[in-house]
């Protein structure tokens, strides 16, 4: 039996990100969407949920405050972008605490903590393309993606566009091959975490690399995309390891 998702966000775009992971999980279906607390307490009502997915900053009434009003809470997940609930969320014993932007790989991971005490494991549908056995989701192997916070929208970055992405301070430059340079407000660290280490690694303070769009390097410069970026002294042991060489 699927487990019923609810889906509560203000940005619809966030709710489309949410709905496209849950389309690619055999086990979860989508039991309904809503826009804010009230609309979400409306629906708890009359529709059996099992799980929600839930914002926290939102219109009317926090998603924290929301969860504190229900008797009989579902499981729950948050999905936010600020970090500062997440001990709120851990006093409120939320299955799992999910960042904006939020990728496949991390949501697989919070579900598969949901469903592994009270369900058979969670596998990828046939929707996707079938994956080698005892391998993770390899990014490489399918169209992955990852959704980032610009000009109030959600844009949706292809990882295998991916060139490098450069810290600009609080901001991160993404350059793809594609497309124009996308400007984000967010740490680079962050944006390392959510990129798979097989296909990318930090060269720099301030530098990630598709290692497969690498070019030409020296034991102190990469090529990638016409750009000759700089290696770090912090970073040279594994730099050195992923393109086997010695520096």
């Amino acid at each position: 039996m699927n487990l019923r998702c609810l889906l509560i966000d203000d940005e619809p775009p966030a709710l489309e990100v949410i709905e496209s992971y849950i389309d690619m999980i055999d086990g979860l279906e989508v039991a309904g969407k809503c826009h804010n607390a009230i609309q979400a307490f409306t629906m708890l009502q009359t529709t059996p949920v099992d799980l929600m997915f839930l914002d926290i900053k939102m219109p009317k009434l926090l998603g924290t405050d929301f969860l504190r009003s229900l008797r009989n809470p579902p499981k729950v997940i948050f999905t936010t972008a600020y970090r500062d609930y997440a001990f709120e969320g851990f006093e409120l014993d939320v299955a799992d605490y999910l960042l904006k932007p939020i990728s496949f790989e991390r949501f697989l991971r919070a579900v598969s903590k949901v469903m592994q005490s009270d369900a058979p494991a969670l596998t990828v549908s046939d929707r996707l393309p079938t994956l080698p056995a005892e391998k993770e989701l390899a990014p490489s192997e399918r169209d992955a993606f990852l959704y980032f916070r610009a000009d109030r929208k959600m844009v949706k970055v292809f990882t295998k566009e991916i060139l490098y992405v450069e810290s600009l301070k609080d901001y991160i430059k993404i350059v793809s091959a594609n497309a124009r340079p996308l400007v984000v407000k967010q740490a680079i660290s962050s944006v390392e975490a959510m990129l798979p280490s097989r296909d990318f690694v930090r060269i720099h303070r301030s530098f990630i690399v598709a290692i497969d769009k690498i070019s030409a390097w020296t034991p102190s410069h990469i090529d990638v995309g016409g750009q000759e970026l700089p290696i770090g002294r912090l970073y040279q042991k594994d730099v050195g390891r992923v393109l086997k060489m010695e520096i």
